[in-house]
């Protein structure tokens, strides 16, 4: 899948793996630019056990993205995960996607607010606050 002119490319054994309707696990993507791999981004399920929740029993579908550092500060990161978002909402229309994120981390941060996540709380984790937030299926304006 194309999106401008970044490739959102699922490796062959994972095309196989990823269902139409997301299980445990549901979605995994290599970002592609021009033949590079540049990044990642992750929909999984997260730990009931770690904090931060927004259903009694947890288990909400949760937002992660690695980039190589010289692809920090393109619109990469915003647009593949806006992609990503956008597959997850129409495999599960209704469903939260939750992120989590130190708040010191202020690239993160301006990430979360774009893609359109409320913070929900705010906790320590992993020696550090953490940012909690939650964004419906709906798209962001803007």
């Amino acid at each position: 899948m194309w999106v401008n002119n970044v490739a959102f490319v699922y490796v062959a054994s994972l095309e196989r793996a990823v269902p139409a309707v997301p299980g445990r696990r549901p979605g995994v993507f290599v970002i592609d630019l021009d033949g590079l791999m540049i990044g990642t981004v992750m929909l999984d399920r997260r730990d009931a056990k770690r904090p931060g929740r927004v259903r009694p029993e947890g288990g909400e579908a949760e937002l992660g993205y690695m980039f190589l550092p010289e692809a920090w500060g393109c619109g990469y990161a915003a647009e593949a995960c806006a992609a990503a978002l956008g597959w997850f909402a129409d495999a599960l229309p209704g469903e939260p996607v939750v992120l989590c994120t130190q708040t010191a981390n202020d690239r993160s941060m301006r990430l979360a607010a774009k893609l359109g996540f409320s913070e929900v709380e705010r906790f320590e984790e992993f020696g550090a606050e953490q940012w909690f937030g939650v964004r419906s299926s709906v798209t962001p304006s803007g």
